[in-house]
């Protein structure tokens, strides 16, 4: 199986404030993997590090066996990470399909030859187009392809915010809180879809989320941190049972 992400000892302050204390984690490959905790946890800003979009001020990231300290976001993506955000960030005014082909942009080679639209760039784009369509039928979006996007329910738009994702072809995939602000129905769908994802593409998913029902049925294995730090860690049951985390996190204990 193998160790696909890993971090250690990850330090982040704002303004004196310590939002990552010495946290550490593993992913391995193939598997969910959850990350919990209050709000202010330093979640977010741990996804950040992982993915390059935040500094640090101490510790180290490895992805696939590599050191990323000095990686940027596109090079996570070259490197084969991608990563959805809390809110929808997509282009309201272009379509579906649009939308999902955008998430290819760091696989698009040399912008010189797009420019120039040689044969070789309408082919690259071309097989853009044809795995954008693939993904949107695996996430079922086929009937929305040549609609925009500013006019879809939100569930929706959460499955187009994942299908750009993808289009990047990753092979580790951070969810950040995928299925805030959707319904009981927009929830079961998007959760079978993390599994389709796992499951049939063999992504291996980094999932933060607040909805403890979806966090305890599709994660392997679970993270719990507090106040930046590293509070438990375990199977869904070992994490549920713990009494540090629902004195934290699940509520209090009434024992």
């Amino acid at each position: 199986m193998g160790e696909h992400l890993r971090c250690q000892d990850i330090q982040v302050s704002f303004g004196g404030v310590r939002a990552c204390n010495n946290l550490s984690l593993t992913v391995p490959r193939g598997k969910i993997i959850g990350l919990i905790g209050p709000n202010g946890a330093g979640k977010t800003t741990l996804f950040n590090v992982l993915s390059r979009f935040q500094s640090y001020d101490a510790g180290d990231v490895y992805f696939e066996g590599k050191l990323a300290n000095d990686r940027m976001p596109h090079h996570m993506v070259s490197m084969g990470m991608a990563r959805t955000f809390q809110n929808i960030n997509l282009f309201k005014d272009q379509t579906t399909l649009q939308n999902i082909m955008t998430g290819a942009h760091g696989q698009i080679g040399n912008p010189i030859s797009a420019m120039c639209w040689l044969p070789a760039a309408r082919r690259r784009e071309r097989q853009i187009e044809d795995y954008a369509i693939h993904v949107a039928d695996m996430l079922n979006l086929t009937p929305e392809l040549e609609n925009e996007v500013g006019n879809l329910p939100y569930g929706h738009q959460k499955r187009v915010e994942l299908a750009r994702a993808l289009a990047s072809r990753p092979s580790m995939l951070l969810l950040d809180e995928p299925v805030a602000g959707c319904n009981d129905s927009e929830t079961q769908e998007l959760k079978e879809l993390v599994f389709k994802v796992n499951r049939e593409m063999g992504v291996t998913v980094l999932l933060v989320e607040h909805d403890m029902s979806m966090v305890m049925e599709v994660c392997d294995f679970i993270y719990v941190i507090n106040f930046g730090a590293n509070l438990a860690m375990g199977t869904p049951g070992e994490v549920r049972a713990n009494k540090d985390v629902i004195a934290a996190y699940l509520g209090e204990d009434d024992d």
